[in-house]
């Protein structure tokens, strides 16, 4: 994966918005070499469409992370497609909406990234860039905490800790790899709580929250899904899933272990600003560097 990436076709898909509750349709086309992942609103105006996907954009952490450019068109729920992006390696896309937020489909990636593999992937003959780590960078946000680690690979560490008795405290750690995404990470789905699902309709939120796209967790403790859960672990899985979608904001795969106690939105993007705020933090290279690097100092 040392060349930049897109799409080799166009792809469609459409959805409601899980808190909108509004139908959407979303096209993901091929885009030039360095352009990047773009959010393009077909529904407002041209001069005010583009949106792109970066952490500095990103205006709001609550119930999923939003992205909204200068002229104040936003794109929100972009997390599950940042991480199927991420975890596939895709570096240059146009995604087109005719709506304001990303459609839920199943509460994961995987729908994702079956439509990204059905259009398949084309390399561009440019170097893939990379943000690698130079040293360690900690934030501490409400009483959570986060850190970046240098590493010569991108790996996610999390932990979760909830009353709940479905789910406890559970800890989940991957490299990233296309491999491992698609076969034990993608499929994780969202998930919230009766209590709170109730409350946030109430309130004329989560309109289009189901148990057909996310896991909802009774106030007894036990899972409503009539299916259960993909895994015993699906909770802590989802949550590294929404941290690759958010650090995947900073603009390119991040040479890091991202560890984070009871992460949320917020906390991963409040650790990518605190990162890319410190120069002497990190430096862009190409991959095709990082990976001749090991081989050299084995001969040495």
């Amino acid at each position: 994966m040392g060349e930049r990436t897109t799409l080799a076709s166009a792809a469609v898909c459409a959805g409601i918005g899980l808190h909108t509750g509004a139908r959407v349709r979303m096209a993901l086309k091929p885009a030039p070499s360095g352009s990047g992942i773009v959010f393009f609103r077909n529904d407002v105006d041209i001069d005010s469409a583009r949106i792109p996907a970066r952490h500095d954009l990103v205006t709001s952490t609550e119930l999923g992370t939003t992205v909204t450019n200068a002229a104040g068109a936003s794109v929100s729920t972009v997390e599950h497609l940042m991480a199927a992006l991420a975890g596939l390696g895709v570096d240059d896309l146009v995604v087109e909406l005719d709506g304001p937020e990303i459609p839920a489909m199943d509460g994961s990636s995987r729908p994702f990234v079956d439509l990204i593999l059905r259009a398949g992937l084309k390399t561009h003959p440019a170097a893939r860039r990379a943000i690698q780590v130079l040293k360690p960078v900690t934030i501490e946000l409400d009483g959570r905490r986060a850190a970046f680690l240098p590493s010569l690979k991108p790996a996610i560490d999390v932990e979760i800790d909830f009353a709940d008795s479905a789910i406890g405290r559970q800890s989940y750690a991957f490299e990233v790899s296309r491999e491992a995404f698609v076969d034990a990470v993608a499929p994780a789905r969202t998930f919230g709580f009766r209590r709170d699902v109730d409350a946030m309709m109430k309130a004329g939120l989560a309109r289009g929250g189901s148990m057909d796209n996310a896991v909802v967790v009774e106030d007894d403790g036990g899972v409503a899904n009539p299916e259960g859960l993909r895994f015993a672990d699906e909770f802590v899985r989802h949550k590294a899933l929404d941290a690759l979608g958010d650090l995947y904001l900073a603009g390119g795969p991040l040479l890091a272990l991202y560890r984070a106690e009871r992460p949320g939105h917020g906390l991963n993007n409040a650790a990518v600003r605190a990162l890319m705020a410190d120069a002497e933090a990190w430096r862009m290279v190409s991959l095709a560097e990082i990976e001749v690097e090991p081989g050299r100092a084995a001969r040495s």
